[in-house]
């Protein structure tokens, strides 16, 4: 039962107390069923050809795609001589096998002890299954053929549990989807695992050691043909995922892995970290030194990159040019500093030929380190954060780290003014196609800047929210316009392509960097706290803080003015809409707080226009 890739490090309490009341109940289960009674001469012969197969099939291991798994057949051994030889045999075949393992195959102590227990338990509760079902021990009986079955599904829940568990400890992820995955992977196996153990069970009627013999010649040979595909496999693999150049994860298998590590961010109380290392005047080494060489510095920085994150269980990939990434998996950003800094220095340390005509002197990289938070939705999100502070670090000298804050943003801030006019030189468009949608952006705007007014936010927070609610229609430039201006209700397939506007938006602005922090509120200003809304299904803080803004602003403006489709309310009437469905649709904190600033800025406006009016 090894551990998962990048966990052994992080093994909490517990996972700790789990490894140790599993390994306990495994031992209790063994000693409880275990009759120690010396077997006979010919059982001797048994036992022995039995444990030196166990060893043999360990050793000959079946290494299968995609993700470097391990398959054993000694769970068809196991089996084949519990429904063979009973109980005791088969309990003298592990105990031998577990207390000759160590001097082979090397592991942590522990883990040879929770295999132990988990082989113990899964042997017994098969064994007692089995016999409760109606199974006799001896030769193969076709009418009590379910008593097999049940055995190997007993022996098949209790691995997948005991691992299950395990798993959702040490990375916290959902423990149903866990098992549901790991029942997707291993069924066929298992299922293999009872038609070789019966089919044992069968053979060693007739000839045992024969039988034996060819068992283990097939397992070996498949072995060696699995060996090589797995060769061929990972060739092709690497190619994929890895940079030719330094042999680390290339960009686009790097962010499939963060994508995942978000994902499982998300569905826990978990942290984790990323980095981005920028190397210090690299432009300057290549045209001193050329490109050949330039080549060789990457190639040798990657190196030493690779070491220290392995030895950590980071990972690590060339990102594009001299920049690198690194994923810290349950690190927040004040450990990952200490991390990346201490690398900074080794690279300091490090002597690389020509270094010295750099400014600093010797091998240096900046960078930035940004902590995943609740309120990022987007993987874009984070590594723009990461990309802000390494800019920042360059700014302050260089061979710096910085860890993400409001004050990373000043090297990358942009006039509001000059984006607002920018954006709504874009939005023009909407003049010739859907006038509405033009004008319901300006006013969502201008709710936008004055609602800032009543909200703690920070200024980036500001700007972020009043350039998003300029830009977060921009995605209905996709619809079609006989959609746009139908003047009756909309049908249910127009309304699928209508609600598709926040991803057609998201795909325009991603095109556009500057922009990259408006595409939360693009994407999700549909969602709601209730879960109901669209295009995810996200509930609660799930949604970004400031997309739950944009809802309360865009439902208001859009139910206080003219559409076709639907009848206009007035702003008594949205008000006591936005009551009703707070806590549903919207965010009750948003709700109170922009009901004070409409009474605040709005309708006392609107009474004085009233009763000017009534006056003439």
């Amino acid at each position: 039962m090894d551990a998962p890739a990048g966990t052994k490090r992080f093994l909490s309490l517990k996972v700790n107390h789990y490894i140790t009341f599993l390994s306990v109940l495994g031992t209790l289960s063994f000693l409880w069923n275990i009759r120690w009674t010396m077997p006979v001469n010919p059982e001797w012969v048994v036992l022995y050809s039995m444990v030196g197969s166990i060893l043999l099939l360990d050793h000959f291991m079946f290494r299968l795609p995609p993700e470097n798994n391990s398959q054993s057949m000694d769970s068809a051994l196991y089996l084949a001589c519990l429904f063979t030889f009973g109980l005791n045999m088969t309990l003298y075949v592990l105990v031998l096998s577990a207390a000759l393992s160590p001097f082979y195959k090397r592991l942590e102590w522990w883990k040879h002890v929770v295999n132990f227990a988990c082989y113990s338990l899964m042997i017994t509760s098969a064994y007692h299954v089995f016999r409760l079902s109606g199974g006799a021990v001896g030769s193969f009986q076709t009418e009590a053929v379910y008593s097999y079955v049940a055995a190997l599904l007993s022996y098949f829940i209790v691995n997948v549990l005991a691992l299950g568990l395990y798993y959702y400890l040490s990375v916290k992820d959902q423990f149903f989807q866990i098992i549901r995955g790991m029942f997707r992977e291993s069924l066929a196996a298992y299922v293999s695992t009872l038609l070789l153990s019966l089919m044992l069970t069968v053979m060693f009627q007739t000839n045992f050691y024969f039988s034996l013999f060819l068992f283990l010649g097939i397992c070996v040979l498949l072995s060696a043909t699995f060996k090589q595909l797995f060769v061929l496999y990972q060739e092709v693999s690497d190619k994929a995922t890895k940079d030719q150049r330094t042999g680390l994860y290339n960009h686009g298998y790097f962010e499939e892995l963060l994508e995942k590590e978000l994902a499982r961010a998300k569905a826990s109380d978990m942290t984790f970290s990323v980095a981005i290392l920028d190397l210090d005047n690299f432009k300057k080494y290549n045209d001193s030194f050329g490109h050949l060489q330039g080549d060789k510095l990457l190639e040798f920085f990657g190196k030493l990159l690779l070491e220290e994150c392995d030895r950590n269980e980071y990972i690590v990939a060339r990102y594009g040019g001299e920049e690198f990434t690194v994923l810290l998996p349950q690190r927040g950003e004040r450990e990952a500093f200490a991390f990346v800094n201490a690398l900074r220095k080794k690279a300091n340390d490090s002597y690389f030929e020509g270094v010295e005509i750099l400014a600093h002197g010797c091998l240096s990289f900046s960078a930035g380190v940004a902590e995943y938070r609740k309120e990022i939705h987007d993987k874009s999100q984070l590594l723009d954060k990461a990309d802000q502070a390494m800019y920042f670090a360059k700014a302050q000298g260089k061979n710096l780290v910085h860890i993400y804050n409001e004050q990373s943003i000043i090297q990358k801030t942009f006039d509001i003014e000059k984006d607002i006019q920018e954006i709504e030189q874009q939005l023009k468009i909407f003049l010739s196609k859907d006038i509405y949608t033009f004008q319901h952006s300006k006013r969502v705007f201008s709710y936008a800047v004055d609602f800032c007014n009543y909200l703690p936010l920070t200024d980036p927070e500001k700007k972020t929210l009043i350039l998003g609610a300029l830009f977060h229609d921009i995605g209905k430039l996709e619809v079609p316009r006989s959609i746009l201006q139908k003047k009756e209700k909309l049908t249910a397939e127009e309304w699928e392509a209508v609600k598709k506007h926040v991803l057609w938006g998201k795909e325009i602005v991603s095109a556009i960097d500057k922009y990259k922090e408006l595409l939360p509120l693009i994407e999700l200003h549909h969602e709601r706290v209730d879960g109901k809304g669209y295009p995810y299904g996200l509930k609660g803080e799930e949604i970004p803080k400031l997309a739950r803004i944009l809802c309360v602003i865009d439902s208001f403006d859009a139910m206080t003015t003219e559409r076709p489709y639907q009848q206009t309310k007035t702003f008594d009437e949205a008000i006591r809409e936005l009551q009703v469905c707070s806590g549903k649709q919207f965010d009750p904190v948003y709700v109170e707080s922009f009901i004070k600033m409409i009474h605040g800025k709005y309708l006392f406006k609107l009474n004085e226009a009233a009763a000017a009016k009534e006056a003439t």
